[in-house]
């Protein structure tokens, strides 16, 4: 039976398949400006065209009022002068209709980073979502299908003149949109026959690839199309890099395509000699495993995860008058983790200034203080007891404060907090407030994190379910905040067979020092954002799994607020 294959080529796999160009919308789009600076206004018209299959589908066009004069020099290139946009829609009225009209199309545009940065600023600036879609710049493309013999240019119009489009460009946008659309239709005829069909092809062939880069997608071809790491290897055999994929095979072949363009990233490529991979149940296993190897070799190439267990602390001293320290090493006690130094100090001050705690780091005698008050005193926000001002019974309601918060059984060093920002709103000390707003929220934020962590790592045994996708189940055995022990009860399997399985052959975890019991705060991350996906259901735990609702949980729609004061603020600012 005739296949209509040619003699000796390869049957492409499933993951190679791509859509076919003939079934793509396109919508090939202009805008006229008032500059050349991407911001919330300054669009004067907008022109764009819908094809299919090499027929026009639909057309859109109108002034857009920019908000603001057109330059002079504006008006002599594109003839749209202030008069013609008076009462044409300002571009929020607009974008409704354009953003319709381009849904489900893969965006086409000459030069097409101005135009679709001045779109996304649009949208950024009056409260729209810009699309994530493909995009083909038709500068781009004829960049890599024709030569300087062909054309002294890659402008619009000399393009245009080229291919003999039907509509001549003239700065107006409707008529540039008319015209690349002709642009478009010889340049893929021209990719088409170099075997560019899909629009992966296309959108793969669009930037330069080296030839090393296709060289060694052969190094991809032994990887099974199943969740899991990949390790890249150099010619030592030495990790240069490690990453997960629902699917190995595809992922890792994209590394020898034009789709990646990071620089750091096709060194490495360069230099990869192997690639091995570590298949893994489902997508939870692969995070995780990945997480540890990265611990494990450090490859030069991944810029995260190098250092997991190095956090910071933020603990109560043991002396006679306790003070707040920011430290490496955790214990029982500690708040935390935090990422940076910085974020542990800032929540260490703003907890210090809310409980009465002094910040001061010399030692103090219960018995013979000798110190002189400094200006925190003065101000009454320290109760020298450097200089015998407060004793240590006065002083312990404070520190007991501050235990309690990090236990998650007193949340009054928070509403203090929130009073000290109310007092300096009311005094209409707004930068105050404004700094001392985010730096409260990142101390609610904080602790909250710190009793999910603590709270899950504490747990010796959960076991929790989540659905697949395809009417099974993806099963993890957790253990003090680490990962055990992993495994899918397909569709039709009986699921406790197979968690009795796991659970026999999970990791023995010995718990560890500190409140997260010496796991990984990263991996505990990682199982926390699983375990509250929608779907996930516990099967069973050794102890209750919860956490403090009464001091951190209380105050999200606070946080919320925040939030959008401060979005607020970047806005006007």
């Amino acid at each position: 039976m005739d296949t209509g294959r040619r003699p000796g080529a390869a049957q492409l796999a499933f993951d190679e398949l791509g859509t076919p160009l003939r079934d793509i919308t396109f919508v090939v789009f202009d805008l006229e400006t008032t500059g050349t600076k991407p911001g919330p206004d300054g669009i004067t018209e907008i022109g764009a065209v819908k094809i299919r299959a090499g027929e026009i589908v639909g057309e859109f066009a109108t002034f857009v009022n920019p908000g603001m004069p057109i330059p002079p020099q504006i008006v002599e290139l594109t003839g749209i002068t202030g008069a013609m946009v008076y009462d044409a829609p300002r571009i929020e009225r607009v974008l409704p209709a354009f953003l319709e009209f381009i849904s489900g199309a893969v965006l086409v545009a000459h030069n097409a980073a101005f135009d679709t940065g001045f779109m996304r600023a649009a949208c950024e600036g009056h409260g729209y979502h810009w699309p994530k879609t493909a995009v083909v710049c038709t500068v781009r493309l004829a960049r890599r299908v024709i030569s300087r013999d062909e054309t002294p240019s890659y402008r619009l119009s000399a393009l245009a003149a080229l291919f003999g489009a039907r509509t001549t460009p003239n700065h107006r946008a409707l008529a540039d949109a008319r015209a690349t659309v002709d642009v478009l239709h010889a340049l893929l005829e021209r990719v088409g026959n170099l075997g560019v069909h899909t629009l992966e092809e296309l959108l793969d062939y669009l930037p330069e690839v080296t030839a090393v880069q296709r060289r060694k997608r052969s190094l991809a071809e032994h990887l099974p199309s199943r969740p899991g790491v990949y390790l890249f290897r150099g010619p030592s055999d030495e990790v240069l890099y490690v990453g997960t994929s629902s699917d190995l095979r595809r992922r890792v072949r994209q590394y020898f395509t034009g789709s990646e363009s990071r620089g750091r990233i096709r060194e490495m490529v360069a230099l990869a000699e192997r690639v091995d991979a570590v298949e893994c149940a489902h997508a939870l296993e692969a995070a995780v495993r990945e997480l540890r190897l990265i611990a494990a070799h450090r490859p030069m190439y991944n810029r995260r995860s190098k250092n997991p267990r190095h956090s910071w602390w933020v603990a109560l001293t043991e002396e006679a008058f306790p003070r707040l320290s920011v430290v490496r090493m955790p214990r029982d006690g500690m708040l935390g983790p935090f990422r940076t130094q910085t974020d542990a100090r800032s929540a260490a001050d703003t907890l210090a200034g809310a409980s009465g705690l002094r910040t001061c780091t010399q030692r103090i005698s219960a018995t013979s203080p000798n110190g002189t008050p400094c200006v925190l005193a003065e101000l009454g926000r320290c109760g020298a007891p450097c200089a015998g001002k407060q004793t240590v019974e006065a002083y312990r309601p404070g520190v007991l404060a501050v235990s309690g918060l990090i236990a998650g059984t007193d949340g009054r060093p928070l509403r203090a907090a929130a009073d000290q920002l109310a007092r300096l709103a009311a005094a209409e000390h707004y930068e105050q407030a404004a700094q001392h707003r985010d730096q409260l929220a990142g101390l609610i934020r904080a602790v909250g994190r710190a009793h999910r962590q603590s709270a899950l790592a504490g747990i010796p045994e959960l076991i929790a379910a989540g659905p697949d996708g395809n009417g099974g189940w993806e099963l993890a055995v957790i253990r003090h905040g680490r990962l055990a022990s992993a495994g899918v009860a397909r569709r039709g399997v009986p699921p406790m067979p197979v968690v009795e399985m796991l659970v026999a052959s999970a990791e023995t975890v010995i718990p560890g020092p500190g409140p997260l019991f010496g796991a990984i705060p990263e991996e505990i991350g990682i199982l926390l954002r699983w375990l509250t996906r929608p779907g996930v259901r516990l099967v069973r735990t050794t102890h209750p799994w919860a956490e403090p609702a009464a001091v951190a949980g209380g105050w999200q729609e606070w946080l919320d607020l925040a939030a959008s004061a401060t979005a607020l603020e970047r806005v006007a600012g």
